[in-house]
């Protein structure tokens, strides 16, 4: 259990932080603008650096690619799942327009639930986690050794 620790903390740490700044931007009435979005792979890379950075700190000379990775899937995943609770929660009970408003712009002719849209959101975030995952196991993977 201990070696989830940390990747539960960042997972939770990232979850707040993208809700925070979903928040953000319905204050604005930004939120249904797809764009900023973009956005959510900047606060998700961040964590999972981190993430990866604090374990490879943390292990020292046992660090392996096998942990930073599953640091880093384990980081995201947690974080892709909570999320999506959250905007489930958001779209039917908090503003239950919202996908109405989200979906006006180009899917006039497409009935979307809540659960494709979480389906979506959590497809979304799995991947992101992913791709952001490769690309930093290369900047901490350790050097083969002759």
């Amino acid at each position: 259990m201990k070696s989830f620790t940390l990747p539960i903390r960042f997972a939770i740490a990232l979850t707040a932080s993208l809700i925070a700044y979903f928040l953000v931007l319905s204050l604005f009435n930004l939120h249904t603008n797809v764009m900023f979005s973009l956005f959510n792979g900047v606060i998700t890379g961040f964590a999972t650096y981190e993430a990866i950075r604090y374990r490879r700190i943390e292990m020292g000379d046992q660090y392996n690619y096998t942990h930073g990775f599953t640091t880093g899937l384990i980081t995201g995943f947690l974080a892709s799942i909570l999320f999506t609770i959250f905007m489930a929660i958001y779209a039917t009970e908090i503003n239950p327009n919202f996908l109405n408003e989200l979906v006006t712009d180009f899917a006039k002719h497409y009935d979307v639930g809540v659960a494709t849209f979480a389906f979506i959101v959590l497809l979304m975030g799995l991947a992101t986690s992913v791709v952001l995952t490769l690309a930093f196991m290369q900047l901490y993977k350790n050097p083969i050794k002759k």
